[in-house]
């Protein structure tokens, strides 16, 4: 019996934690603040979308009090969105009757994929100290178009949110693990 005791005692020691407990930011870090992110693109209100899910998935999963301001923070949270696009990537092809021929073949994208590039920066405030960087993030969320011009509806903002949402437990667990 000693002998199993003493071979399994040394175990927890292991280095082998659970994902999401690695907490690898400073111990006195209490308030982080995340300013709006910086619009680079073209596309209205984009910013504010990825800014609150960020902060959405903060304060959901981290006992960190989030602000707005950096003044009253202990390290700033700066996002940059670098670009953002939307590219056809599926088309269907019908026979459409033509006047100049008994048919004509046309295509019309069904499905477009929103792309979207930031830059993030976690900086310890006073002493400027990165804590955490990543300046290649990339996103991207399939949508389809609606192939009946009646019921047209614009689904580029749902797939922007589904993506923020992505963005914001990805940029979470980041953080939180020092990726």
């Amino acid at each position: 019996m000693g002998v199993l005791l003493t071979t399994i005692a040394p175990l927890p020691g292991c280095g082998y934690h659970v994902g999401g407990t690695g907490a690898l930011l400073p111990p006195g870090l209490k308030v982080i603040a995340v300013p709006a992110l910086k619009n680079d693109t073209a596309s209205y209100r984009v910013e504010q979308r990825m800014t609150e899910a960020v902060v959405h998935e903060f304060i959901a999963r981290t006992k960190y009090r989030i602000v707005s301001s950096p003044d009253s923070a202990d390290a700033v949270l700066r996002g940059e969105i670098t670009s953002l696009e939307a590219i056809p990537v599926v088309f269907d092809t019908t026979a459409a009757p033509n006047s100049q021929t008994t048919n004509t073949t046309s295509a019309r994208a069904t499905t477009m994929l929103v792309s979207v590039h930031m830059k993030v920066l976690l900086e310890e405030t006073g002493t400027n100290k990165t804590l955490y960087r990543n300046d290649n993030y990339l996103f991207r969320q399939p949508y389809e178009i609606s192939t009946d011009p009646s019921k047209l509806f614009d689904e580029q903002g749902p797939a922007l949110e589904r993506m923020s949402r992505d963005f914001a437990a990805r940029l979470v667990s980041d953080v939180l693990e020092n990726f």
